[in-house]
């Protein structure tokens, strides 16, 4: 029992560690992150983070893993609650809107900031992200797919090309909102997503105005 609980505290201080990781990368940049600044910031010494962590490339693939789970616990899991098909789809949107307006982070989207830092990057890292992309790409097309399946999308639609579309909405929105009006920005990227799929959608009674 006490060896149990001091992995479960060992747990979450590694967790709360990589929060305070995942925060400081969308400040100086996921290739900018290292022990130093990272004992820096948490007023710790940088042997005690050395422990967990033997260069600045783990700890920075550990900070990628960590986002990923943040992007679980915030966004997709409240959203996979909504009804499976536009209503799902619109929740995701809207929790990641919700996600990005609370500004939980500081520098504004993990993942849309280390997305242009990295194109060019090659390695570990970059894989690692890449990964995580793809993953969250899968993800929004099964989620269209089964809103097609459902009658909920016309049968003939280009799955991809719509995935792509929720995705753009929710980067030009995160991006726009740091240096425009951040309400009127989020305001647009939710109108824009029920707008689209009110017209594609045969029952608007499923999107009503508001948010899902």
């Amino acid at each position: 029992m006490t060896s149990d609980g001091r992995i479960a505290r060992g747990d979450r201080t590694r967790t709360a560690v990589l929060d305070t990781a995942v925060a400081l990368a969308t400040e100086v940049g996921l290739h900018g992150l290292s022990l130093a600044q990272l004992a820096d910031r948490l007023e710790v010494s940088k042997s005690g983070l050395f422990a967990h962590w033997r260069s600045k490339e783990a700890l920075q693939l550990a900070t990628v893993d960590r986002a990923v789970a943040q992007w679980q616990e915030r966004i997709l899991a409240p959203a996979l609650e909504a009804p499976r098909g536009v209503r799902r789809l619109r929740a995701l949107h809207e929790a990641r809107i919700d996600f990005y307006a609370a500004r939980v982070l500081p520098g504004g989207c993990f993942f849309a900031n280390t997305e242009f830092e990295y194109n060019a990057r090659p390695g570990p890292v970059r894989d690692r992200l890449a990964e995580a992309f793809g993953r969250w790409t899968a993800l929004l097309e099964r989620l269209v797919q089964e809103a097609v399946d459902l009658g909920e999308l016309p049968a003939d639609l280009d799955v991809p090309l719509l995935a792509y579309e929720i995705d753009a909405l929710g980067i030009s929105a995160v991006m726009r909102s740091r240096l425009l009006d951040p309400d009127a920005t989020y305001r647009h990227a939710r109108q824009g997503l029920l707008n689209r799929l009110r017209a594609l959608c045969p029952d608007p009674t499923l999107l009503p105005e508001g948010q899902s």
